[in-house]
C-alpha cells in the first residue's frame, strides 16, 4: 500500500489515495501505521476517496484516529487532504480552486495558495456553522451545572477534585474549551492529565475534544489540546475553530483571532451573521508533506 505522510501544524496522518487503492479494515490499519514505535507514527490515518453519488464534491474525506474510531472532521487533516488532491494529481478536477470535500460532517469548501513551485501551501477551510446547543453537541446538561455564561457549564475531571468552566461548541466534533490564567510547557502535562480523564465524562455521549486556553489578548490565545481518540496533539483545526466561537460566546476575544498551538499558529474567523457567510467559522493554515512510502499491508 501507497502512502504519503502529512502534517498540518504537527497534526500528523497518513494518507492513503482511495482512488486507486483500496483499504479493507480502515480502522484496524489506523490503529497499526499510528504507532509511533513499531509503525509509520502519526495521529492517524485519512482515507482520500472519490465523493459518493449524487454529492457534489472533488473527493471524501474518511478519517481514522490513533485507536480506530472514526472521527467526523479533521481540520488539520482536510487541509492535507487539499494538498493531497492537488499535488498527487488525485481526482476528476485536482486544479479546483476552491477544492469541495465531502466528510462526515457535510461537504467542506477549501480555497488555498500555492508556493513557488506549484504546491499547495496554505489552505482556508470553511468550517460551516458552529453548533451551540448543548444537546445537539452533543452534551447531557441534565448531567452538568449550568453557569451565567452562554453554552458554559461546571463539571468535575472525573477521578480528580478539580472542577472547571467548560464552553462546549461542536464544529465537526464535539468541543469543550476551559479557560485558564496560563497554559505553557510547564503545566502542559497536568492540563493534558485532566484532559485525558475530562474526554470520558459521563455527560458527553460522543466523548470530547478537550481544550485548555489561554487569552493573551484580544485577538490572540495560546491552547493546549486533547483530541478524543488520539490524546496529545500539536494542533486540532476544529478545536482552535471552537475556541473561536467559544471566545466570542464568552466575550473574552474577538471574531478573529491567532490560536497559538504546540505545533504553531492558526488563523480563525468567526463571520458575524448570516449575510456575512451564514455565521460560518473559517480557518487558515499550512499544509506540510513529509515524506512517502509503502507499507507492507
Amino acid at each position: 500500500m501507497r502512502f504519503v505522510k502529512m502534517t498540518g501544524l504537527g497534526n500528523d496522518y497518513v494518507y492513503v489515495d482511495g482512488f486507486s487503492q483500496q483499504v479493507r479494515n480502515p480502522s484496524a490499519l489506523a490503529v497499526r501505521v499510528a504507532n509511533r514505535n513499531f509503525g509509520i507514527g502519526s495521529d492517524g490515518l485519512i482515507l482520500v476517496l472519490p465523493a459518493e453519488e449524487g454529492v457534489e464534491a472533488h473527493a471524501r474525506m474518511r478519517m481514522f484516529n490513533a485507536d480506530g474510531s472514526e472521527g467526523a472532521m479533521c481540520g488539520n487533516g482536510i487541509r492535507c487532504l487539499c494538498k493531497m488532491v492537488h499535488d498527487h494529481r488525485l481526482g476528476p478536477d485536482p486544479d479546483a480552486n476552491p477544492l469541495r470535500v465531502q466528510t462526515p460532517a457535510g461537504v467542506m469548501t477549501l480555497d488555498y495558495k500555492l508556493d513557488e513551485h506549484g504546491k499547495v501551501q496554505t489552505v482556508r477551510v470553511d468550517m460551516g456553522p458552529p453548533i451551540v446547543e448543548p444537546e445537539e453537541v452533543p452534551v447531557d446538561p441534565e448531567l452538568l451545572v449550568a453557569t451565567d455564561q452562554p453554552q458554559t457549564f461546571k463539571l468535575n475531571a472525573p477521578g480528580t477534585t478539580e472542577r472547571f468552566n467548560a464552553t462546549f461548541v461542536g464544529i465537526g466534533n464535539p468541543n469543550a474549551v476551559i479557560y485558564r490564567d496560563h497554559v505553557g510547557e510547564d503545566n502542559r502535562d497536568q492540563l493534558l492529565a485532566w484532559g485525558k480523564a475530562l474526554e470520558h465524562h459521563e455527560a458527553f455521549p460522543k466523548r470530547m475534544n478537550i481544550h485548555f486556553v489561554e487569552v493573551v489578548s484580544e485577538d490572540t490565545v495560546r491552547v493546549v489540546h486533547w483530541e478524543r481518540g488520539s490524546g496529545p496533539t500539536l494542533a486540532c483545526g476544529t478545536g482552535a475553530s471552537a475556541v473561536c466561537v467559544a471566545g466570542v460566546l464568552t466575550s473574552k476575544t474577538g471574531r478573529t483571532i491567532t490560536a497559538k498551538l504546540p505545533g504553531g499558529d492558526l488563523q480563525l474567523h468567526w463571520a458575524e451573521s448570516m449575510k456575512t457567510h451564514g455565521g460560518h467559522v473559517f480557518m487558515t493554515g499550512p499544509a506540510t508533506e513529509v515524506f512517502t512510502g509503502e507499507w507492507p499491508d
